[in-house]
């Protein structure tokens, strides 16, 4: 069985970027207007894991994640049908979340996560105060 349980899912699921998201284009909108410069989708560690809007010189990588697709315990949904697909798919993202987060930290990086719902001048508020207290 496909991973699309009809095909309104399949064309609603292809549609969702990777990148470049609404969210993503307000809060970089925000920062570039207050001037900072950064690197969008970009691997901080050259892995694959890559980070909505990265710092690279203050080692600052920012993820704003998507509530279906990580899990947001507000507004996370499990799907119904074809649940013996998604269920694992999405517990997977939520541990690769966490494992990415510990390697970046690991290496001497900042990680800030925020959720999509959240308003974008706040995220963008606390990006600015997380650039100011790193210096």
């Amino acid at each position: 069985m496909s991973w699309a349980s009809s095909e309104g899912t399949a064309r609603s699921m292809r549609a969702n970027r990777r990148r470049d998201t609404g969210p993503e284009r307000a809060v970089r909108s925000l920062l570039h207007r207050r001037g900072l410069r950064y690197r969008v989708d970009f691997a901080p560690l050259g892995k694959r894991r890559r980070a909505d809007i990265v710092f690279t010189r203050q080692r600052i990588a920012a993820f704003i994640d998507g509530c279906f697709w990580h899990c947001c315990p507000v507004h996370g949904t499990q799907p119904r049908l074809n649940a013996e697909y998604w269920e694992p798919k999405l517990r997977r993202n939520v541990e690769r979340d966490r494992e990415t987060d510990d390697a970046l930290r690991a290496a001497g990086w900042l990680v800030l996560r925020f959720w999509e719902h959240e308003p974008p001048a706040l995220v963008a508020d606390r990006i600015v105060e997380a650039l100011r207290q790193k210096g």
